[in-house]
């Protein structure tokens, strides 16, 4: 029986190192509105993310890229154009986020409409 609750506990440190490894890649207050952006048009410009992302600043937003970039979830394309165009895009790693939006945003509707009412 010992064995059991010791296997147990060992399978729940995983999981609980695996949500921990998944929050730091997506922490900041910011970066799951910025791939919610791109996962929405698949493929964005700076300024597109910067519209479509309220009340971000052009350096949080670079910030933020750079770690989503850092993280391989965003890929970044300077396009040879006049003036340069930078477009973003998720990877195929950031792909595998895209049913993860898809949930959070349902249960956010939920959630407004329980709290808000609207």
């Amino acid at each position: 029986m010992r064995c059991k609750v010791t296997e147990f506990q060992q399978e729940q440190k995983k999981r609980m190192r695996s949500v921990q490894d998944a929050m730091d890649a997506l922490n900041g207050k910011w970066k799951i509105a910025i791939i919610s952006s791109i996962c929405c048009y698949g493929k964005r410009r700076f300024s597109d993310i910067l519209n479509d992302v309220e009340g971000v600043s052009n350096r949080m937003l670079s910030k933020e890229l750079k770690e989503l970039e850092i993280n391989q979830l965003v890929k970044r394309t300077v396009l040879d154009t006049q003036p340069i165009t930078v477009q973003y895009e998720l990877t195929e790693h950031g792909n595998t986020l895209q049913t993860i939006i898809s949930e959070l945003s349902g249960w956010g509707i939920v959630h407004r409409e329980k709290i808000v009412g609207k």
